[in-house]
């Protein structure tokens, strides 16, 4: 198993942070890896998101766990190779919300290749949800 995260503490509140998380829909504000993201179905276990990440053609992923506010979860499956992108958050000390986003790649032994290319946005992206975020309150 290939294993990637990326971490942040924000003083934006951690409902805030899950209002976007949860608003897929929404996602293209500020997730900028993505050209277009919709949620097939309700925000729910086992509900299909198709994305698709710029300049390359339109994925399917599971939504495979979620605990409300806490973490979402989903798994994306192809050539025999999956990938399981979760996103938690937690609240180390009052007034600051945590951020961890990972990536998990499993089933091929070619992850520690392209799993740098996927998760090498990680940063920039968890700086625009933080921003984005921000502007609900």
């Amino acid at each position: 198993m290939w294993v990637h995260e990326h971490t942040a503490d924000t003083a934006v509140s951690r409902d805030l942070i899950w209002q976007t998380l949860a608003d897929i829909d929404g996602w293209t504000a500020w997730d900028t890896s993505m050209e277009a993201i919709e949620l097939d179905g309700p925000f729910a276990v086992g509900s299909r998101v198709r994305m698709t990440p710029a300049g390359q053609d339109p994925i399917e992923s599971t939504i495979v766990e979620i605990t409300e506010g806490e973490r979402y979860a989903d798994e994306t499956t192809f050539n025999g190779a999956t990938l399981r992108f979760s996103h938690t958050l937690s609240t180390p000390a009052e007034g600051t919300t945590r951020i961890v986003h990972r990536l998990e790649i499993t089933g091929t032994p070619d992850a520690d290749q392209f799993g740098p290319m996927i998760t090498e946005d990680f940063p920039e992206a968890m700086t625009a949800l933080i921003a984005h975020a921000a502007t609900l309150r």
